[in-house]
């Protein structure tokens, strides 16, 4: 028997009949998120790059949460043409698309280009939610009622000098402050797609999970274990961190509620930069250019 997160219970949501799509769902938050869904019996499908982990991954929440009803899907969501090839196979696969959960995602220590050319931090952590989500748009609205949600960061608040431009250059300022450009655009993105969607019947959220005890600097040799081994010190663990994915995902009372950034479970100010309009229909527009059919062709 399962042991029960008293957060789940507490929040007493049905997810029978639901299915739900999770990035990065092979490990951490993206993982126990995927767990907590399953156990309230939805239909869960994670996404993940390496097969045998994400398999293993799938077959694990399989046995934990007593649900058959999870499966895996492969794609490197740094690579657009991975992106558009898992969009493919989802609606080949699914009937429908009631959970969207954009959480994969990482930080690059090093100078990283992405196989399209551009920065790595901002292909993975922007551009592959873009890209997935506007690819799945349809799917979602047939769906409506429909949540997406997009897994930020509080270092959103700390983006540095913010340049449109100087986004998808490869190289272009420090590690942290890349990192922080990222999830600011995750909630920009939020945010203009909220307003687009007004009406549809379909919901957008972004959040920050905290500080949690994940491998996300696992890509950056010495100093991503170093970096790893003080987040393990400092961070809570991944049952914790996801809560608020969960929340999001599942819970009755949020079930209107859009175009919001949220913390613990509770809809918080973000920072002052991401609700100007403007700048996030620029975003749009750029990421829109840079997900293009033509930016993916050999």
């Amino acid at each position: 028997m399962p042991n029960y997160d008293p957060m789940t219970t507490m929040m007493n949501a049905d997810m029978e009949g639901k299915i739900c799509l999770i990035t990065g769902g092979s490990d951490g938050i993206g993982y126990a998120a995927a767990l907590e869904l399953a156990r309230m019996g939805a239909t869960v499908v994670i996404a993940g790059r390496n097969a045998e982990k994400t398999e293993a991954a799938a077959a694990s929440i399989r046995r934990e949460a007593g649900n058959p009803s999870v499966s895996s899907l492969l794609a490197d969501l740094s690579s657009q043409r991975e992106v558009r090839r898992l969009a493919l196979d989802v609606r080949e696969q699914l009937p429908r698309l009631d959970v969207l959960l954009n959480n994969a995602g990482a930080i690059f220590l090093s100078r990283q280009t992405s196989v399209d050319g551009i920065e790595m931090t901002f292909a993975l952590n922007h551009l592959g939610y873009f890209l997935l989500t506007t690819l799945l748009l349809d799917l979602l609205e047939a769906s409506a009622p429909a949540r997406i949600i997009n897994v930020s960061s509080s270092s959103h608040y700390s983006a540095g000098n913010f340049r449109l431009d100087d986004l998808p250059r490869p190289g272009n300022g420090r590690s942290y402050q890349a990192y922080g450009r990222s999830k600011l655009c995750n909630v920009l993105f939020t945010y203009e797609l909220a307003r687009r969607l007004e009406g549809s019947g379909v919901t957008v959220n972004a959040l920050h999970p905290g500080l949690v005890r994940t491998r996300i600097a696992r890509n950056n040799g010495i100093l991503g274990r170093v970096a790893n081994l003080f987040i393990g010190v400092r961070g809570v663990n991944a049952t914790k961190g996801a809560e608020t994915l969960v929340y999001l995902a599942s819970s009755p009372g949020v079930e209107t509620v859009t175009g919001k950034f949220f913390i613990d479970r509770r809809a918080v100010p973000s920072s002052q930069l991401s609700y100007d309009a403007d700048l996030a229909a620029d975003l749009w527009d750029l990421s829109e250019r840079l997900t293009a059919d033509s930016a993916t062709e050999d």
